[in-house]
């Protein structure tokens, strides 16, 4: 008859393998964990943006329309902490229609596939667009 149990060496070794699948697990859950703090840490700030940004295209029709000092320097104020949060506006005028970046809301006259006029600005969070420009594009007429 053969002995049914396992020999000392093998043993050490089941256990040197579980460990080491323990230890694998446990690196690639770190890992994991680190990536999606640090998305979170990156993007905490995003709804509070969306929430300011109707404010912001307000103060800057305002400061446009209203030749106010006062409404210009609150204006800038605000986008400089936007800009220090990670805030970049997408460039749109006289740019290749986009439609990632961009939505098209009326074709008018101008250069075929060209953006004409900007008729709200998008903008991107550290990189993530959070809000596409609306505009107008040329249709080549």
């Amino acid at each position: 008859m053969k002995d049914s149990k396992k020999k000392p060496d093998s043993i050490k070794v089941d256990y040197q393998e579980k460990y080491l699948r323990a230890l694998a697990d446990y690196q690639n859950l770190s890992r994991r964990i680190e990536q999606e703090k640090g998305a979170f840490v990156r993007y905490t700030n995003e709804d509070l943006v969306l929430k300011i940004l109707p404010i912001f295209d307000s103060l800057e029709k305002a400061s446009q329309e209203v030749k106010d000092q006062g409404i210009s320097l609150i204006h800038k104020q605000l986008f400089a902490v936007l800009l220090k949060e990670g805030l970049e506006k997408i460039e749109t005028l006289g740019q290749d229609f986009d439609p990632k970046t961009m939505e098209c809301l009326e074709l008018t006259d101008g250069e075929k596939n060209k953006v004409v006029a900007e008729l709200r600005p998008g903008y991107r969070l550290k990189g993530k667009i959070i809000r596409v420009s609306q505009v107008k594009v040329g249709e080549g007429k």
